[in-house]
């Protein structure tokens, strides 16, 4: 299948490992372009961001598509690459990164406020509770884009006060559909199993998040043999916030820890 990857090479090469960016639900390669792929490749990383089927520049379509349907786009990608990649992964791509590591082992990972090891139970109960018309509208269209249907709604969901409204307008303009199957896979039918899980993995997420609590961040890295790293004032969209150079910071020391 034809997918889109960005590519930014590294101003200077200092690291052997290349980083691939796989992105969250409504987005695509696009919403990692701004700062962190020139961010990384500053500091001396390759840096590949994908766009998963269906999204951005990708073929195919993402209606009914299933965790393992995305998976298969995340091996064809680090097939491609030629080496094993440090994988960071953001929300529903963090749950992608979780599926794949079920089955295949990396330097290291990263999941970037990412749906957590128990999955997407919990946003779906808070989801009908804080917009339930959306959430009806998600289930007779198969769609997840009425959660973030209008630019006040992904400003609720996804970014902070602290980002303007111009801002917003701009990112939601890029939002597209999201497969409503991804739902039901993450919530009962495909929940992360961790114990399967060899790779050493970050977690990151923001004490704003709007989608997933820092209670479920923090159970995600006991599950994974790791500790959370919560950052303060930080909302869902991390890579997108006016603080993201917190996020980039955390992950370029903990990978430069560990001599990657």
């Amino acid at each position: 299948m034809k997918l889109e990857l960005i590519s930014r090479p590294s101003d200077e090469k200092t690291h052997p490992t290349p980083l691939l960016f796989v992105h969250g639900a409504w987005h695509a390669a696009w919403c990692w372009e701004a700062y962190f792929l020139p961010y990384f490749a500053a500091r001396g990383w390759d840096c590949y961001a994908m766009s998963l089927r269906g999204h951005g520049g990708s073929a195919g379509r993402v209606r009914w598509v299933r965790a393992k349907d995305y998976v298969a786009d995340v091996e064809q990608i680090v097939e491609g690459l030629g080496a094993r990649p440090v994988i960071i992964g953001h929300s529903m791509g963090g749950y992608v990164l979780q599926k794949y590591l079920e089955r295949h082992t990396l330097p290291a990972a990263v999941l970037l406020a990412s749906i957590p090891s128990s999955g997407t139970f919990g946003l779906l109960r808070r989801s009908i509770v804080r917009h339930p018309l959306a959430v009806i509208e998600a289930v007779f269209t198969l769609d997840l884009y009425p959660l973030v249907g209008t630019p006040a709604r992904a400003h609720d969901l996804l970014f902070s006060a602290s980002v303007s409204r111009r801002k917003v307008e701009v990112h939601f303009q890029r939002l597209r559909s999201e497969s409503y199957r991804i739902l039901l896979d993450s919530a009962f039918l495909d929940v992360p199993k961790p114990r399967r899980l060899q790779t050493p993995i970050m977690v990151i997420g923001g004490s704003k998040d709007a989608v997933f609590t820092v209670a479920e961040t923090r159970a995600t890295a006991i599950d994974y043999r790791s500790q959370a790293v919560i950052l303060p004032n930080m909302a869902h969209d991390i890579m997108l916030e006016p603080r993201w150079r917190d996020a980039a910071d955390c992950i370029n020391q903990w990978l430069g820890e560990r001599n990657l």
